[in-house]
Formats: C-alpha cells, sequence, structure tokens
C-alpha cells in the first residue's frame, strides 16, 4: 500500500483525518463524527467497509457516495499504476481493499475535504489504510474476533489495533478490559502519544451524550465522537452538537415499517456484538410485549454459536438464512448451535422467499416485529430485495 499511495503521489497526505479501529463501534464512531462536522459546516470524506448494497457507500463526501461510473473511471486510472507497481510479482497486486483504499484516498484529496474519518478494514498494524499519518487514533473496542489472523488474546489482538497509533500523535481509547488498555497505553507510550480514555471523560455512565441509535453501547460511541471534538477543538472547533441526533447508519437497530410488520434490521457479527443485541431484544419486548421474530444468518461457527445463544432466549420463532458469501455459516450447522431449551419453531429459509420490494416481507404474521440480525453481508442482501435493487457485478469487476 505504501508503494501505491507512493505512485500516486501521497494522496492521503493532502488531507488531515482521524483513523478509527475497533473489534466494535468502528464505523458507528466515522459516522458520528462525520455528522458532528458536517453539521458545523466542515467538508467531510467518511470511508467505511463493508457496503451494505452499493459499493459507493464505502466512498463518500458530505454522505455522497460514490457512483458506479465513478468508481469504474477511479479504477481506470488505478488499473494501469496497479499493474507497474507490481510488474513481474503477481503478490504484489493490490487487493480489491487496496484498490478501493486509494480511490477513497484520491476522491478526498481531489474533493479538498476538511477532514476525513477513516475506518479499518480489519486489525490496524497491516491495515491498508494504515498508511495514514491522522490528526487522532481512536481505539473503540477490543475483543475475541478475527481471531485466526489477529491472535487469540486480548493483548495480541490489542497490539494489532494499537498499529494504527503514530509517533506524537494523541490516541482516544473507548471502554477497553485490563488488558487490552495496558497494551495500547504500552504501544502509546513506546510512541510517544498521549493517551485519552473515555471512562476518565465520562466517569459515569449517565453523563453520556445522547444519540438517536439504540442501545446504550451507542452512547458510549456517542462519547468517544464527542471527546475526540474535544480533543481536536483547536485545529477544528465545533459548537453544535445535534449532529448527535441525526445519524444515518443504515443497518444498526434500523427499523422498517412494511404493510403490516415492523422490520428491525441490526448487525451482530461477533460475540461482543451479541452482547449488544441481547440489550436491545430485552429492550424491545418490554416494548411490544411479546417476543419478536428473529431471522438470522452468519459467517463462522464462533459468531453462530453466539447469535443462537441470544435468540434462542428472545425468539418467539427463528427463521435461518445463509448470506451469499463463501464463508456463510450453512443452515443446517447455524441449527445445530440452537439452545435446547428453545421451545419455538426454527425454519430454514431462503432470503428470496422471505423478503420482496416493494418492503414486502412473509416472515412471521402480520403486525409481528421481525429483527433480522447477524452478517452485515446478510443486512445487505435484505436491504437488496426489499428495494427490489438488481445484483451488480462492480466488485467481481474490479
Amino acid at each position: 500500500m505504501r508503494r501505491f499511495t507512493e505512485a500516486l503521489g501521497h494522496p492521503q497526505r493532502k488531507f488531515p483525518s482521524i483513523h478509527v479501529a475497533g473489534t466494535n463501534g468502528k464505523g458507528s464512531v466515522c459516522a458520528m463524527l462525520e455528522a458532528l462536522y458536517r453539521g458545523n459546516g466542515y467538508k467531510t470524506g467518511l470511508y467505511t467497509s463493508p457496503h451494505l448494497v452499493h459499493l459507493g457507500e464505502r466512498v463518500q463526501v458530505n454522505r455522497e457516495m460514490l457512483s458506479d461510473q465513478a468508481i469504474i473511471d477511479m479504477i481506470q486510472r488505478l488499473k494501469p499504476i496497479a499493474e507497474t507497481i507490481s510488474a513481474g510479482e503477481p503478490d504484489e497486486h493490490p487487493s480489491f481493499f487496496e484498490f478501493m483504499t486509494a480511490a477513497a484516498f484520491l476522491r478526498f484529496a481531489e474533493a479538498e475535504v476538511d477532514l476525513a474519518l477513516i475506518e479499518t478494514g480489519l486489525g490496524g498494524r497491516l491495515d491498508a489504510t494504515n498508511v495514514l499519518d491522522p490528526e487522532l487514533s481512536i481505539i473503540t473496542s477490543i475483543s475475541l474476533d478475527h481471531t485466526e489472523l489477529l491472535g487469540d488474546a486480548i493483548d495480541k489482538i490489542a497490539r494489532e489495533k494499537g498499529g494504527i497509533i503514530k509517533p506524537g500523535k494523541p490516541v482516544l481509547i473507548g471502554k477497553l478490559a485490563d488488558e487490552a488498555e495496558k497494551a495500547i497505553r504500552q504501544i502509546a507510550d513506546e510512541h510517544g502519544s498521549k493517551v485519552f480514555s473515555i471512562r476518565e471523560r465520562f466517569a459515569k455512565p449517565d453523563e453520556l451524550p445522547e444519540t438517536n441509535l439504540a442501545g446504550s453501547f451507542q452512547r458510549w460511541n456517542a462519547g468517544v465522537a464527542l471527546y475526540a471534538s474535544e480533543i481536536l477543538s483547536k485545529q477544528f472547533p465545533i459548537s453544535k452538537h445535534d449532529g448527535l441526533q441525526n445519524i444515518d447508519w443504515a443497518g444498526r437497530w434500523q427499523r422498517i415499517e412494511t404493510k403490516d410488520r415492523t422490520l428491525i434490521l441490526d448487525a451482530t457479527h461477533n460475540p461482543e456484538g451479541a452482547e449488544m443485541l441481547e440489550e436491545n431484544l430485552q429492550k424491545l419486548i418490554g416494548e411490544i410485549g411479546q417476543k419478536p421474530v428473529i431471522v438470522a444468518g452468519t459467517l463462522g461457527k464462533d459468531r453462530g454459536r453466539s447469535l443462537m445463544e441470544v435468540a434462542g432466549r428472545y425468539a418467539n420463532e427463528i427463521h435461518l438464512l445463509a448470506p451469499a458469501q463463501d464463508r456463510a455459516l450453512s443452515t443446517d450447522n447455524l441449527a445445530e448451535l440452537i439452545p435446547q431449551k428453545f421451545q419455538g419453531p426454527v425454519f430454514k429459509d431462503t432470503i428470496e422467499r422471505l423478503f420482496s420490494a416493494p418492503y414486502r416481507c412473509t416472515v412471521g404474521s402480520p403486525g409481528d416485529t421481525i429483527v433480522v440480525t447477524g452478517s452485515l453481508y446478510l443486512i445487505g442482501e435484505v436491504l437488496q430485495h426489499l428495494q427490489g435493487i438488481p445484483d451488480s457485478d462492480l466488485q467481481d469487476k474490479i
């Protein structure tokens, strides 16, 4: 990635940025920061992944995503450069994610954004985005996920996430376990980077800012975003904070009203996320007075186990789906992970049968509340079918 950006003239150096890593919450924090700064008149860049429906969701300027044609034009510019730097070394050819990262950097540089909010893809230390020299690094949370790549212990994962910390630049940490915080502080000390902690800024949970996104964990994310804006107040002063009440972040406890059912779409892609899902389900049951129908699908057995444990406690009935991904857990394997004490019906279904445009849903019965949860890829596929958007082969072309 360094060779790629060097060949492009280092576009990532032409705009200031905030770099965000973490097991959970990094996308939400980026969306919150973007809303805060745009609400105060700044021209913003937002780079997140994965996308839900449109590939251009990953690269946005003032929340306007790249069009398919703009992506094609950008890739045509990047392709000969990628081929030049990897000549004779096929393994050195930039990956899909590296192409998208380079496209984002170019887009933000050419748009002359005032500030870019950049989410890491995986980990941090070796992530394609880590060619940045940000104004602030943020570590939102650290838990066991992607252990085959990042390590099988919290401190190992913390060191991978902490790889985004840059010499002399401040770092803000969210609610971290003691061993994770110790590892991050050690890295920061080695780099001469000042550490700011969300727990030091908000000693009590009731002091955290409110946000329109559901769940107490989103208030912690909002606290991280607000504290980040305070840390950078000299470089990027803001006066209004109402952006935290207007976060547009699809697939995170997103409510959709169909003709006769309420749909809630909520990405829950790892064990820590399952804990957050449980909190929201408890509150939902208190609101509607009954258990919802749960539709679920995910990638990987560990994620499936934590997801099914929660679904088994709070679902009236469960519908299992397999996202259209190579790593997707089959409905048979997912069914095996449902707790034996669950007494409700279990269905092995397909997205095509359950969801169609315009916003039609055949799950459950009229009047039911349907919670669709699991992989972000699943949430994206459901949204695509609800909106009647045809499949795109743009990603394959890249």
